[in-house]
């Protein structure tokens, strides 16, 4: 049976096996304990097991002595804005992210509608392992009250960012592939408004996955195809809860995640200059495309909570990570698959170019990950060893090790949740990126030996 994924930044597991209502209610209630007075947010990410898990939360904020906002299904970036609009004092969404459909799991947001960061995330699981009583003793009855509009806000939010009459005029074909999640109340609302012509996939947010739901190139064969015989300019691929964007372009040619940032990072500083933040195991692009503008860029650790945590502090204009997810400040602190949309449509309108044309302006590199296993005993040493070997290159600790050079660079991360040692490099060509990765291998190897 696999183990519950638990960490600072939420939990995730297999529903009615490592995840359970009883679980998930005293995770949420750890959260709530450590909250101002107001209610919480609700919302989830449209997987069968959803609804369930919501109305166990539900309860169990009320024994907490808490009133609720149920938003029902909402993209988690929405919910980030719907805890603004509403002043709550926090907000829960319900989704596993990209994990297949038998899993789901908690994300929580602070009333800045931001996902918690670590120190906040951390005091929520030691008050959850400390298995303490954490209902209410008032007498006061909590309530629960719907959302009825849960697009309107961040709609208004995208739509000052960007110049939607020039979009409106290009009149673009796009695919939408929301995959059974969260992403088609909003996106199907947000290319309407910019008089789209939308061919959608998957618009009913029931969680019956039409693919396995991260969106990779071999997840998505059959929608490349679809977009080819749709003949869309444009397609757009969203995980269950539309955090994440994968690009297709007009040729059915799989972009990728890693391109999203990039591109609205190259949109964005065309027109309004500011330091860039990505986190450490994202590609190399952005960090071009800053210095082609002549911005200040920084790397934050793996994880949103970390990459806002460092645009805060240098006053970002933009910011993200390689996995399709764009975070733009004025709309939140929250990665979001619709600011993303936006901003490429706007950036083919405003160029009159093809999203292949502008992915092919990019700088080109090629990525490659391995993992292997390795106990945590082992850690210190391999990652002594790694080090001295690499004495060439820049070294980076902020999220395990990270060497670089000119035009290529390797990570070595242990995970937080499994025996195992992450390894990820990036090159200008496959043969180089594959070959940093096989050396770490090859070193780390040496300890088992």
């Amino acid at each position: 049976m696999a183990e519950l994924i638990i960490s600072v930044s939420g939990l995730r597991g297999i529903v009615g096996e490592t995840l359970t209502p009883e679980i998930a209610v005293r995770y949420v209630q750890a959260f709530a304990a450590g909250l101002e007075d107001g209610p919480l947010v609700i919302s989830q990410d449209g997987r069968a097991t959803g609804p369930a898990l919501a109305a166990a939360i539900r309860d169990g904020l009320f024994a907490a002595g808490r009133d609720v906002i149920d938003a029902s299904v909402a993209a988690t970036p929405t919910t980030g804005i719907l805890v603004r609009e509403h002043s709550a004092a926090g907000g829960i969404q319900i989704s596993a992210s990209h994990n297949p459909a038998e899993y789901n799991g908690l994300k929580l947001f602070g009333a800045d509608g931001r996902v918690v960061p670590a120190s906040v995330g951390q005091q929520v699981l030691d008050r959850y392992r400390s298995e303490s009583c954490l209902f209410s003793e008032s007498t006061r009855t909590p309530s629960s009250s719907p959302c009825e509009d849960t697009t309107t806000a961040h709609w208004e939010k995208i739509a000052a960012q960007v110049d939607v009459d020039r979009i409106r005029a290009a009149r673009i074909s796009v695919l939408l592939d929301a995959n059974h999640g969260s992403g088609a109340l909003l996106g199907v609302r947000l290319l309407e408004e910019l008089h789209c012509d939308v061919t959608l996939l998957g618009g009913v947010p029931d969680g019956q996955f039409d693919h396995q739901p991260e969106p990779t190139a071999e997840n998505l064969s059959e929608v490349l195809d679809t977009l080819i015989g749709s003949q869309a300019a444009i397609g757009f691929c969203q995980d269950p809860d539309a955090d994440r964007l994968a690009v297709i372009d007009e040729w059915g040619h799989y972009i990728g995640e890693e391109y999203t940032l990039a591109l609205c990072t190259d949109h964005l500083l065309r027109k309004s200059k500011g330091p860039v933040v990505t986190n450490c195991s994202t590609s190399r692009m952005t960090q071009d495309v800053a210095a082609r503008f002549g911005v200040a860029f920084s790397r934050s650790a793996v994880g949103e909570a970390n990459v806002a945590d460092e645009m805060l502090r240098v006053g970002a204009v933009i910011g993200g990570e390689g996995n399709g997810g764009v975070i733009h400040p004025e709309i939140g602190y929250v990665r979001d698959s619709f600011i993303a949309m936006a901003m490429l449509l706007d950036a083919m309108a405003a160029r009159q170019l093809p999203i292949s044309r502008l992915t092919e302006e990019l700088p080109h590199y090629v990525m490659s990950k391995q993992k292997v296993p390795l106990e945590r005993e082992q850690l210190a040493d391999v990652m002594a060893r790694v080090q001295s070997h690499f004495g060439d290159a820049e070294v980076s600790a902020l999220d395990g090790l990270r060497f670089d050079w000119p035009g290529k660079w390797v990570l070595v991360r242990a995970s937080n949740t499994e025996p195992i040692i992450r390894i990820m490099s990036e090159a200008e060509t496959a043969g180089e990126a594959d070959r940093l990765c096989q050396e770490v291998e090859h070193l780390i190897g040496e300890d088992s030996a």
